[in-house]
Order: structure tokens, then sequence, then C-alpha cells
């Protein structure tokens, strides 16, 4: 780590002991694209930006190691330059988001749910982590490369944590290779259709990459060499997209600028099981992940929704909302909110850090 780096650690430590003596909370926030997700935000913003650049990059190890302060689209962009990207295909929201954030918020986008080599979430491609903890400790959890993850989990658990556990300094992160061609086919039919439909062809050796359905459409991204999508195609049918309406389409799903998601209703992330039957709603829906996300836009009541979730096997978030958010998450059963408490005492004994934003009580 060069001086300034050590300076800037050193900045922010001195920020975590100073609100600890004060009994002030902190929240950490970078670049703020991510303010409308979780619970409200509150305390002090600790500013981790400028905490920036590559640590480590290994192409020929398909991993990079990023101080938490870099724009994202920075990551991707040195990633692009050799032929590789993100697996989980995160999604932005604005161009300040950091890499930082896209950890500790842990969203992923339309890649998620693929086939093969870029299957999983954000947590599945976490190689290691440093933390500023509650006692201003820099932790250090996990390494660069798979034969080198001590700490693995620890460094996992940070995924989706919210700044709840402390300020994520540096991430390693495991890369995959870009497919070398993508191409998008179009199908007309309705819901349950198309659920059934990408349930039958989850279970077949398919180069899918993405899916979404809405209004009486089911669009599927293919990724791969040219032969499986030649393939594919043939197996599958469909409309092909051309490429700039599919880049378009995919990029409006992944940053939330497709027209299902203009509007001030609620919006609504459920995540289900992909065998889950068609949702007793009749508001609009967008589907992604071959039926495993279900977004809705709705005004129905939140114990409303979550007992429906819950009743099919899954669980249901206030993605976004203009209103009250408390209760952006479904509350923790009992042993699930102790445990968590017993990790916030290791991490933050004396609660520096908002814990709220992710549990509330926290």
């Amino acid at each position: 780590m060069d001086a300034a780096m050590d300076a800037a650690i050193a900045a922010l430590a001195g920020q975590i002991r100073a609100a600890a003596a004060a009994g002030t909370t902190l929240r950490v926030r970078a670049g703020g694209s991510k303010d409308f997700y979780g619970n409200a935000p509150r305390g002090v913003p600790l500013d981790p930006r400028a905490l920036r650049g590559v640590v480590s990059y290994e192409p020929a190890e398909l991993a990079i190691a990023v101080r938490a302060g870099t724009p994202l689209s920075e990551v991707e962009a040195t990633l692009a330059a050799h032929g590789q990207m993100l697996s989980f295909e995160p999604p932005h929201f604005g161009p300040e988001a950091t890499i930082g954030g896209t950890v500790a918020c842990g969203l992923a986008g339309p890649r998620r749910a693929a086939a093969g080599f870029a299957y999983g979430g954000v947590r599945d491609f976490v190689l290691g982590a440093q933390l500023l903890d509650g006692r201003a400790q820099l932790l250090r959890f996990g390494g660069l490369v798979m034969k080198n993850v001590a700490g693995y989990d620890v460094a996992r658990l940070l995924t989706g944590s919210l700044g709840a556990l402390g300020v994520i300094t540096e991430v390693s992160l495991k890369v995959v290779p870009r497919p070398a061609l993508e191409l998008t086919l179009r199908f007309d039919m309705d819901e349950a259709a198309a659920l059934a439909q990408l349930n039958r062809w989850g279970g077949q050796p398919l180069p899918l990459s993405a899916s979404a359905w809405t209004a009486g459409v089911l669009y599927v991204r293919l990724s791969g060499s040219n032969a499986a999508l030649v393939a594919a195609v043939r197996s599958l049918g469909g409309e092909q997209l051309d490429a700039p309406a599919a880049q378009q389409l995919w990029y409006g799903i992944r940053e939330h600028l497709h027209p299902y998601f203009a509007g001030a209703r609620p919006l609504w992330r459920l995540s289900l099981p992909s065998t889950a039957p068609p949702l007793a709603c009749e508001d609009p829906q967008l589907i992604e992940w071959g039926g495993a996300l279900r977004w809705l836009r709705t005004e129905l009541p939140a114990a409303q929704l979550r007992a429906l979730a819950h009743q099919l096997g899954g669980h249901a978030t206030r993605f976004r909302d203009a209103g009250p958010r408390e209760d952006a998450f479904t509350p923790l059963a009992a042993p699930l909110l102790a445990i968590h408490r017993r990790l916030r005492a290791q991490f933050d004994p004396d609660g520096v850090f908002d814990g709220g934003r992710l549990v509330q009580g926290l």
C-alpha cells in the first residue's frame, strides 16, 4: 500500500475512533447510487472514495483486487481491455457507483442466473476483502486467488451487509472471460407458459445468460461460441433481435431504465423458486432469472405481499418506494436476528456503524 493509501486508511480510522468516542453513528456512503436501497439510512456519511485504484490484476488467474472507492465503470473497463468481465453483471444505478458499494449492496444483474461458468451472485465471486471495523481495526480476509482463501466465508459475509459491519476498503474478485458472441431471442407467450418454458430450458445444456418476461413477451439471451449459439437457436426458435435492440433491452433491465420500471408506484423484488407458479396478482410484473426473480409494481400492503412470497417459498423486498423505508426487508426470525446481533457485536461492539439500514433494531 502506498503512502497516499496509508493516509486515506488512517483518516477513515480516525473518523471511526472519533465517532466511537462521541457516540456518533456513521453510515458508509460513496457515490450514493444505491441510496434508495434498504431501510432509511441514518448517521454521518463516511466516504471511502479516497481509496481508489487497482491493487493487483492477474488476467491469467481470473482475479482482480481493487480498492473499494474505485468506480465500478473503471473496474469493468480494465477487465474489458483483457477480454474479461464481472460475471454477476452488477447494476450501476448511476455513474458514481463504486466497487465497494457493489459488494456492500450485493445486487446482481440479468446474468445472475446464467448457465455454466457465469452462474452466481456477487458473493459467489468474492475471494477476499479488507475492512475497517467499529474499533478502527484493519481486518483482512481471504486472498486474490482460489488457492489462497483463508477467511473466505467472512469476506463473502460482507456482501450485502450495507455497511453494518464496517467500511470495506478493498475487495478481490474472481472474474470470467467475456463470451465470444451473444444474441437475444423473443417469444410471444403468457406468464404461465413463459415460466414453464424457462424451467424446461433450465434443465437443458443451453447457453442461456439472461431471461426476462413482461407484457406477454419472453426474451432470452444466449452467450457463447458461434457453434453453441447456432445449435441453441435451431433448438429454441423464436425471433432474433438486432444487436442494438438487444443491448438496449438488457442494459435497460439491468439499470432499471426499461419502461417497466418507470413511475412512482412501489417496486417490489420477490425472490422465489423458479418453479413457483404465477403470482395471484393483477399488477404488472417483469420476471428475470428463469422465474426466480419477479419484479412487481404494486400498492398492495407489505404484509400481504410477504405472506404470498412466503407461501411460494421465497421472500419479498421493498426495493424502491418514495414513502417510508423502515420495512424494506422481510423481518428476520428470532434465531437469524440473534446471529446478526452476535456478528455485529464482534465487528462493531459499540454500534458505530448504521446497522438499521440492513436490519431494524440491529
